[in-house]
């Protein structure tokens, strides 16, 4: 067990925080590419490991229903087109789904090969292969809008979920007026995950992709904050679909979360992601991150890669009940990170007002309920990163009329909220697994849904002959 009071000599010396921890060269290794992308023999090779099975496990794992063994057969066809098209009818964003979903527990868990050879097909990594190799073509190449339907439609969030619905709209033939706060869209794919899962300005590049379609024009910089505005919308088009995802970081309600060193790690990973040069961001030689899930892993292991000498990565609950992937967790294990279970946070000690300090409290499961044992522990802290969880910002949806269920809005499996003419997807939708794929199947359902209800009002519009 460690500790360290403020009132200890290395508490006085102060934080040792600052950037440019490591040699220049040492950053872009370190925030390269992850996986790289295959190569078209290594691809050839991998591809043909696939069964090619009837009633594919795999397919069925897949939250946005990718037809596996169909693209897999037209990579080891040197297809790379048709593959393509494949993923991406079931997955418009399937490059960066290949790059980021958890494919260890959805498709590749339930791959044949598994039981054979100890190892599945490398699914994720083929996808991307396949979706890589038409990014450089127009959209058009491979899919074409509808003749236009005059009806205009309201996409409120620019993630996963807005893209996937706003991309199938405009295929469909509508007008779709997309709206995101931030200064750029691409939502969590482009503030949210870790500059090594989504190197070479991915998110933007796939945002440009789906653009070009036609039919959609994004408006950053414009965030929903009140009833009215909503109502605004909802006045001015067809329909409207809220994509807002889960915006509202709460404080974790410790004393000492008010000292300077304390952030929030989803504000520390959008820096990183918006950073040209790594090398000037700061960071501390020992850092804690609060948290279990993949936002606490992100920040974590990016610590360790800008420099930081020591990570404690501590969770209150154990392993299994982590939100982080065992993959993920393995991940930051191999990069450094130490990580700690059944901990809870109780203060953060400060010295002169910044954190030098974080004490945890030692609980277990007892009858289902977690109890301190009254033991503690405590890490010492140049910077602290929370990563307890987002929540939705309820606040701008009063007076809609909107359903709520623990904080998210309550909508169908086809986007449909109580509100007529309101759809709703992604995480802000309850339900679910907070998973990019499963954001844009929310997506890719609500356009559907959103077309089907716009084709039945114009056709009872329609004049009768």
């Amino acid at each position: 067990m460690s500790t360290m009071p403020p009132s200890t000599p290395l508490a006085e010396a102060g934080p040792d925080i600052r950037p440019a921890r490591l040699a220049p060269e040492q950053y872009a290794a370190h925030f390269a590419d992850a996986a790289p992308r295959y190569s078209r023999t290594q691809a050839l090779v991998e591809a043909e490991r696939c069964l090619y099975c009837h009633d594919a496990p795999c397919a069925t794992a897949c939250p946005t229903g990718i037809d596996v063994p169909s693209f897999i057969r037209r990579i080891a066809e040197d297809n790379l087109r048709g593959a393509a098209k494949t993923i991406l009818e079931a997955n418009p964003l399937g490059g960066t789904c290949a790059r980021v979903c958890p494919t260890e527990e959805l498709c590749e868990q339930v791959c044949v090969r598994t039981a054979q050879q100890g190892k599945p097909v490398e699914i994720g990594r083929l996808q991307r292969y396949a979706v890589d190799a038409v990014m450089d073509r127009p959209v058009s190449a491979l899919f074409q809008r509808a003749a236009p339907t005059g009806r205009r439609v309201a996409v409120v969030g620019a993630g996963p979920a807005g893209l996937a619905c706003a991309f199938g709209l405009a295929r469909l033939g509508h007008e779709v007026a997309l709206f995101d706060a931030r200064a750029k869209g691409g939502g969590l794919n482009e503030y949210g995950l870790a500059s090594y899962k989504t190197a070479g300005g991915f998110a933007q590049r796939e945002l440009d992709w789906l653009m070009s379609i036609g039919g959609i024009t994004l408006q950053c910089g414009w965030k929903l904050e009140s009833a009215a505005q909503l109502q605004a919308l909802q006045r001015e088009h067809a329909a409207v679909y809220l994509a807002l995802g889960l915006a509202r970081t709460d404080a974790i309600g410790i004393p000492g979360e008010d000292c300077a060193g304390v952030h929030d790690a989803v504000d520390f990973i959008a820096t990183l992601l918006q950073a040209a040069d790594k090398s000037t961001l700061p960071i501390g030689r020992r850092v804690v991150v609060i948290g279990g899930g993949m936002t606490a892993v992100d920040a974590a292991v990016q610590s360790k890669l800008l420099g930081a000498e020591e990570v404690h990565m501590v969770y209150r609950r154990g392993p299994d009940q982590m939100g982080a992937s065992d993959a993920e967790q393995d991940w930051a294990q191999t990069h450094g990170v130490t990580i700690h279970h059944w901990l809870a946070p109780e203060a953060i000690l400060g010295d002169g007002g910044h954190a030098v300090a974080v004490r945890f409290a030692r609980q277990h499961m007892v009858n289902g309920q977690l109890v301190a044992d009254g033991t503690h522990e405590t890490f010492a802290a140049d910077m602290v990163f929370r990563a307890i969880g987002q929540k939705l910002d309820t606040r701008v949806l009063d007076g809609v009329g909107l359903e709520l269920k623990k904080g998210r809005i309550v909508a169908d499996v086809d986007g449909r909220t109580t509100v007529p003419g309101l759809w709703a997807g992604g995480d802000c939708r309850s339900g679910g697994r907070d998973l990019t794929v499963e954001a844009v199947e929310d997506g890719k359902r609500a356009a559907l849904s959103i077309h089907a209800a716009l084709t039945v009002q114009a056709t009872l519009s329609a004049p009768a002959h």
